[in-house]
């Protein structure tokens, strides 16, 4: 008899991105001569909060890696956010040791206030990852979220008004060199769950995920739930696939912009009015969006009102002054030519 079909699940969903972390592992070392050494097998890490859908992670992770020759190691970051923090993030390191991953450490990081809370913990926790993937050399690291998380995402997307892109979710592959992986984004949360408890995984449910002071945390336990009662089952699923969808339609966007930038700008670099005015919105907006970054905009803090004015200075010219970007970048329009600068 095969295992429960939750473990089966987390299982398939791992070996799919464990065999395309070999197919690139190959593809970059090379295929050795008969006298050569071979490489060593890629080390995949995972990134372990110890609660179900990355315990679910682990396991999956330990079962599978020996099997296809791959070194399976995991990593659990202590935020220093909750009384008792370190002695869980021990505890974390105990049980990824039992399911026999190797190495196996713990972070402990500093949380600042940039972007709010949620931001803020986001950025120390990927910020030690990098560190502790590029001190083992790690061919990837795996992380926990799930068709669940995915919605959450887009809807939070929506609720910014921020476009496509943000409509598009998290990648299943994403950070330099496509570090991180995300297995489980067609795998709902309650699979993962399922599969801990059919395994007799102990899993810690973070008090932070049920404070209706984060939001995600509201849009999980109130909005989400309400939607369904609403439109009725299968809304998790939908924004997911609105997800990819969305991704599909940014990347080729993204592609579009990046072939046109080049025709738009004179000699000197500038990017010319009349070019971009005879460009598709969501093209000329994405060049736009790129230049103010290049001269020093954070993106983060560029928002879709902040392109619109700009966009404004090529399709409503009135004569208007500069614009002011965050980063204290100025856009401008010059004899015919959009200048955005460092002001």
């Amino acid at each position: 008899m095969g295992p429960h079909p939750a473990v089966a699940a987390i299982r398939l969903a791992v070996r799919r991105v464990l065999h395309d972390i070999l197919n690139d592992h190959t593809s970059i070392s090379g295929k050795p001569s008969r006298t050569a050494e071979r490489p060593p097998s890629p080390l995949v890490l995972v990134a372990c909060s110890g609660g179900a859908d990355s315990m679910a992670l682990a396991s999956a992770l330990a079962f599978e890696a020996p099997r296809l020759g791959v070194r399976a190691g995991g990593v659990t970051v202590d935020h220093g956010l909750q009384p008792g923090s370190g002695l869980r993030a021990d505890e974390v390191v105990l049980r990824l040791r039992g399911l026999g991953l190797d190495p196996v450490e713990s972070i402990a990081v500093t949380v600042g206030r940039e972007g709010g809370p949620e931001a803020a913990a986001r950025d120390a926790r990927y910020a030690a990852l990098d560190a502790v993937s590029e001190r083992h050399g790690a061919a990837a690291i795996l992380l926990g979220h799930t068709r669940d998380d995915q919605a959450e995402t887009v809807l939070l997307g929506l609720a910014r008004g921020s476009g496509i892109r943000s409509l598009s979710g998290m990648a299943a592959v994403s950070g330099a060199g496509g570090r991180y992986r995300r297995p489980f984004l067609q795998v709902d949360r309650q699979t993962a769950r399922k599969a801990c408890m059919v395994q007799s995984l102990p899993v810690w449910d973070d008090p932070h995920n049920a404070d209706p002071a984060y939001t995600r945390s509201r849009l999980r336990h109130e909005g989400l739930p309400a939607l369904e009662k609403a439109l009725g089952k299968g809304v998790v699923e939908a924004l997911a696939r609105t997800a990819q969808l969305s991704r599909d339609d940014a990347d080729a966007l993204d592609t579009w912009a990046s072939q046109a930038e080049t025709s738009v700008r004179d000699a000197a670099g500038l990017l010319e009015c009349a070019k971009l005015y005879a460009l598709p919105p969501a093209v000329r907006r994405r060049i736009l969006r790129r230049a103010a970054i290049e001269a020093g905009a954070p993106a983060g803090a560029l928002f879709a009102r902040h392109i619109e004015e700009v966009d404004r200075l090529i399709t409503g010219w009135r004569g208007q002054g500069a614009i002011n970007l965050p980063g204290k970048v100025v856009a401008q329009r010059q004899g015919g030519r959009l200048v955005i600068r460092q002001g």
